[in-house]
């Protein structure tokens, strides 16, 4: 059993702020002025944030911390409750997993995967499995990719590692 992962879980915390603090911003750290991320070719900011990013754009932790919970509501966790028949009655793990894999990936991604189908299914072990599988860039297995998809590193919790735990 993952103790970091109960810790989460036993935060209190909504699935948006649970996501954000365990998950999201530990993985892409915080970044208060904005970069170009050459592996994605853009302007990045804040916690990943991409739209509408301009060079020399410079944003408080506070202004990174609401742009992040606002974009975690309405433009991933919206869409997924709209994708995911029955979304909302997931286990949070589960919820929280699929959040913060879709702000990585991409709602449309998500939303057509083998780990949709299977949370509409309500498997929900096997959709925490299946989310491990994006964990490729370029064709190719991305070693911090798989970290995060799976059960995370020695300062990070993984995204199956708290899906999982969960459920038990």
């Amino acid at each position: 059993m993952s103790r970091r992962a109960k810790a989460a879980l036993a935060s209190g915390l909504g699935v948006v702020a649970l996501t954000a603090t365990y998950l999201t911003v530990p993985w892409e750290s915080v970044e208060n002025r904005a970069y170009w991320d050459s592996i994605g070719k853009v302007w990045t900011v804040c916690a990943g944030e991409t739209k509408g990013v301009k060079p020399g754009d410079v944003y408080t932790d506070k202004q990174c911390s609401d742009m992040l919970m606002r974009r975690l509501e309405v433009d991933y966790r919206r869409p997924l409750q709209k994708c995911i028949r029955g979304f909302d009655g997931a286990p949070l793990s589960v919820q929280a997993a699929f959040l913060d894999l879709s702000y990585n990936v991409g709602v449309g991604a998500v939303c057509g995967s083998t780990a949709a189908r299977r949370a509409m299914a309500k498997d929900w072990p096997g959709a925490c499995e299946a989310m491990t599988w994006f964990n490729k860039a370029g064709g190719r297995v991305i070693r911090g990719l798989d970290l995060r998809r799976k059960d995370g590193d020695e300062r990070r919790i993984g995204e199956r590692e708290l899906c999982l735990e969960g459920l038990k």
